[in-house]
């Protein structure tokens, strides 16, 4: 991760750790940058930029200040207004794009936002790209032989435009429907838009395969964004689902890159459940390349008991669905995701992608004639603990040789029964200490145990 750009994204309270100032910069550098690499391969065509965003207040200033910055270095910047971050994605892949920009802090608050960047293939952007871009706005690039103190503006004719692109919104729609194998006539489906980007899109999807849906948080005012709703606020998604009846609910989150599910029950159903029972359909099916999912190390210890008793080979990735993605495509893998509902479909599309997810999900129910509990029969979900223990110094906590034998001596109590994982936060100054187990109870002694060590032996401070 470098100073500005973490897993996902230069990410911030706007205009205080992200300023519009950071934005234009950003515009500044990606028009510049890739209308060189247009000239140097002999071509005087602008550089082509996309841009979407989600409905934030602050997503307006930083699209006027991401365009200023694109169009002041020559760059055409197209403008899909709001829209999901897997759109984004599927555009750039497919219209021939230079790059794309996600405005969006995903399941934050209102006040945060960001800026995603993503590749011509519709990938998260390459970690060289990336590091230029923080390299001018530090004010020490470093760019194809030579340092800029400034980068030339574009002028006259050379001055970029803005070109109205919500086509290429209405096109990802249109690929989205285009995946609905199955007629959803008689179905009765929720949604949980989080008022956010999935709230004038997820409606029109599962309204065209032919759905009743019922819609909530779908009003967004600027402010509202994932406050008591989506995947991080699923209880409201619970209640429409049980008072009304229905099938399914699916709740996303303020960029639609992730989906969690309500089952008939009113049961929740994790990223991990997504896993286990789209991983046995896709098996089924021949689908499953290798017949491996690739998991994050905090999926739940009870989804790879599942896996070893349906023959389910998995990997296990660092936190971020970037690191899932990496693995997926360096082995040619279908399936992969994070228990929070970050889904990779890689088959249909180069990122998470919610509405996607829920699409796969629904197919899985009606090729399968299950409902959305039975799906997830076969699957224990394990109870889980995890605490926060801000250090002093990370790797000396984790690395101290008292914190290492508690470690063990946990791991050595649950044995087969469970787990236990201990690693640095890659934003706060945090240990986190997680164990899965047969019962909250053991789950809650066992962490404080190791917990306890950390704090006694100095590392842990207030």
């Amino acid at each position: 991760m470098g100073k500005y750009f973490g897993t996902d994204g230069f990410r911030g309270e706007a205009n205080v750790t992200l300023t519009a100032d950071h934005a234009f910069q950003v515009g500044r550098f990606l028009g510049w940058y890739y209308g060189q690499l247009k000239r140097r391969a002999g071509s005087d065509d602008p550089a082509k930029i996309v841009i979407g965003k989600d409905t934030r207040r602050s997503s307006y200033m930083f699209e006027y200040s991401l365009v200023g910055g694109l169009v002041a270095s020559g760059a055409d910047a197209y403008l899909l207004h709001v829209t999901t971050t897997p759109s984004v994605a599927f555009v750039a892949r497919t219209d021939g794009f230079d790059c794309g920009i996600m405005i969006s802090a995903s399941h934050n608050p209102y006040y945060d936002n960001g800026i995603k960047l993503i590749n011509s293939s519709g990938e998260k952007m390459d970690e060289s790209v990336i590091q230029l871009v923080e390299s001018y706005i530090d004010g020490h690039l470093e760019c194809f032989g030579r340092k800029w103190d400034t980068l030339p503006a574009a002028k006259r004719e050379q001055i970029g435009r803005t070109v109205d692109y919500v086509s290429g919104r209405n096109r990802y729609i249109g690929y989205l429907i285009s995946l609905g194998l199955y007629s959803f006539k008689g179905m009765r489906i929720g949604l949980d838009c989080a008022n956010g980007s999935a709230w004038n899109i997820a409606k029109s999807v599962f309204d065209a395969l032919g759905a009743k849906t019922y819609v909530i948080n779908a009003q967004p005012d600027g402010f509202n964004i994932n406050k008591d709703a989506g995947s991080t606020h699923i209880e409201g998604l619970q209640r429409l689902v049980i008072e009304n009846g229905l099938d399914a609910g699916f709740a996303f989150d303020g960029d639609a890159d992730r989906c969690l599910c309500v089952d008939e029950k009113g049961e929740v159903v994790t990223g991990d459940h997504i896993l286990y029972f789209c991983g046995k359909y896709m098996q089924q099916e021949g689908q499953l390349m290798g017949s491996t999912v690739v998991t994050t190390v905090m999926s739940n210890f009870g989804l790879y008991k599942a896996f070893d008793e349906c023959g389910i080979r998995y990997e296990k990735t660092k936190v971020g669905d970037k690191y899932v993605y990496e693995n997926m495509m360096m082995n040619n893998y279908r399936l992969g995701g994070e228990q929070s509902g970050h889904i990779i479909f890689s088959r249909y599309a180069s990122t998470g992608d919610g509405i996607l997810t829920s699409l796969k999900v629904m197919e899985t129910m009606l090729a399968q004639k299950k409902t959305l509990s039975q799906l997830c029969e076969g699957f224990t979900f394990y109870p889980q603990v995890l605490k926060n223990v801000r250090v002093d110094d990370k790797a000396a906590a984790q690395a101290d040789p008292a914190v290492q034998k508690a470690i063990a001596e946990v791991s050595a109590k649950l044995g087969s029964t469970g787990r236990i994982l201990v690693r640095e936060s890659g934003t706060e100054p945090v240990i986190r200490v997680m164990v899965e187990a047969e019962s909250k109870v053991t789950c809650q002694e066992l962490v404080d145990q190791v917990v306890d060590v950390i704090k006694a032996t100095g590392h842990a401070v207030n």
